[in-house]
């Protein structure tokens, strides 16, 4: 089954999604944010090194931001998360200041060698943050990320088996 996790901040959304693949020895945990390597930020390698402890021992970390590859590998996956790839995929890119539509046009092909990968699938549980729920950010940056993370949800949306909303820790099959 393929899967979409979204929800706000602290929601919840990894634990439901960890629990999702539980009953699998092996899981391949795709962590396509920034990688440890290239950010040095002691706060974000503190987050990775806590995530890895609490998961299985059979269970793997990949570090890329290249979901198609990452969605081709063997076993059960899980990608956390589609907000994380986007702002690392727009930095690494140094898309920030280009026009919308030259950046909406870059990360829509991105996403779309992605959604292939995962339509291929039966054995993938994503996770993604839900920004369109709040105001309307007062920076282009804002407004940009939210526009791009709601795109890219609703097509990751629609190759998967089912989107799971998460609040206070409380899932909802939408």
């Amino acid at each position: 089954m393929r899967v979409l996790v979204t929800g706000g901040a602290r929601s919840g959304k990894s634990r439901h999604a960890e629990s999702l693949l539980s009953g699998f020895d092996a899981v391949t945990y795709v962590a396509p944010g920034p990688t440890t390597a290239e950010d040095p930020d002691p706060d974000w390698a503190a987050r990775i090194a806590a995530h890895r402890v609490s998961r299985p021992r059979g269970w793997t970390t990949l570090e890329t931001r290249d979901l198609a590859a990452a969605l081709s590998v063997d076993g059960p996956i899980l990608v956390d998360c589609l907000g994380t790839w986007l702002a690392g995929t727009l930095d690494e890119r140094g898309l920030w200041d280009e026009s919308s539509a030259t950046i909406t046009q870059i990360v829509t092909a991105l996403l779309a060698d992605a959604v292939t990968a995962l339509e291929d699938r039966d054995d993938v549980v994503l996770v993604t943050n839900e920004v369109g729920l709040g105001v309307v950010p007062d920076h282009r940056s804002g407004r940009l990320f939210r526009d791009l993370l709601g795109l890219v949800n609703q097509q990751v949306a629609t190759a998967c088996d089912q989107v799971h909303l998460v609040v206070a820790g409380r899932v909802l099959t939408l």
